[in-house]
């Protein structure tokens, strides 16, 4: 798609990245080709996992993440019948959370750039990426939009780069919806997830797909070495922050990065915060502000 702009962000790689195979020889799991088929060794050495914001060069997706047509969706009461052969359960999920689904939008003087957010506590606080908000730098304006349309200020509470976390406040924390957060310990490998957020500019979307891995090493900007949620839950630039949930509307991570092959976009590994390193940075960080 033409007008997008390229993701931005930190740039991500798995801790594998420093010595991928030369020309020739055969990649480790991390880099492996689907059975039947190898992936060429320049498609390899093209291997990377980037952050996932909407930049500045973003203005279509930009312009598209101005969310005026006040639809809001009312969290579910009851799980709904099965819709087109999804599970009802994930129906279910999506109208419990999207309501407590932000589109974070920063505006500096330059341009500005995009991503998503989701409440985090009754108090106004919303966790997202710091790579979404380190587009604004200093001076930048943050304004993040609900799932009904309507805009609220935000400041930052405060940044962990090193865990690509950062914590947004707004004063009008009636507004919103917090979201539930999952038991770390009851998350499973092959267990249905939902990736929300704004991709592209495209607030209120949800992706499906499962948990393909837990505790998979890959390194979040510069050389530091974190676990990650791995899924094929289809995030795209925009997605950064928003929510990995399970398919009872808990928060299991934070989307944060997808590998990628020659700059294209998802290919269908995507890595998420772990919610239990998120919610203990985001504590940390609002005790500190």
């Amino acid at each position: 798609m033409s007008g997008l702009g390229s993701p931005r962000g930190p740039e991500f790689h798995s801790p594998d990245w420093a010595s991928a195979p030369a020309p020739g020889v055969t990649a480790g799991p991390a880099h492996a080709a689907p059975r039947g088929r190898r992936l060429p060794a320049a498609a390899l050495a093209a291997l990377a996992v980037i952050g996932l914001s909407a930049g500045a060069g973003g203005a279509a997706g930009y312009a598209a993440g101005r969310d005026d047509d006040g639809g809001g969706t009312e969290p579910a009461t009851a799980a709904p019948p099965p819709v087109g052969g999804v599970p009802s359960d994930l129906v279910g999920a999506a109208a419990r959370v999207l309501p407590g689904v932000v589109s974070v939008q920063v505006r500096t003087a330059s341009g500005g750039g995009s991503g998503s957010g989701f409440v985090f506590d009754d108090r106004g606080h919303i966790v997202t990426n710091n790579h979404v908000v380190a587009a604004g730098g200093r001076g930048g304006n943050i304004t993040v939009v609900g799932s009904d349309g309507r805009r609220l200020n935000a400041e930052v509470v405060g940044t962990d780069p090193s865990n690509d976390i950062a914590v947004l406040r707004v004063d009008d924390a009636a507004a919103l919806d917090r979201l539930a957060l999952a038991d770390p310990s009851a998350t499973r490998v092959g267990e249905p997830v939902l990736a929300v957020g704004s991709p592209l500019g495209l607030s209120g979307t949800v992706t499906a797909g499962i948990v393909s891995a837990l505790d998979r090493p890959v390194r979040l900007g510069g050389s530091s070495r974190q676990t990650a949620v791995q899924t094929d839950a289809s995030i795209n630039p925009g997605n950064s922050g928003g929510p990995l949930v399970n398919a009872r509307g808990e928060v299991i991570g934070v989307n944060t990065a997808i590998a990628t092959l020659e700059g294209g976009g998802s290919i269908g590994i995507g890595f998420a915060v772990p919610i239990e390193r998120a919610r203990q940075v985001a504590d940390s960080l609002i005790a500190r502000g």
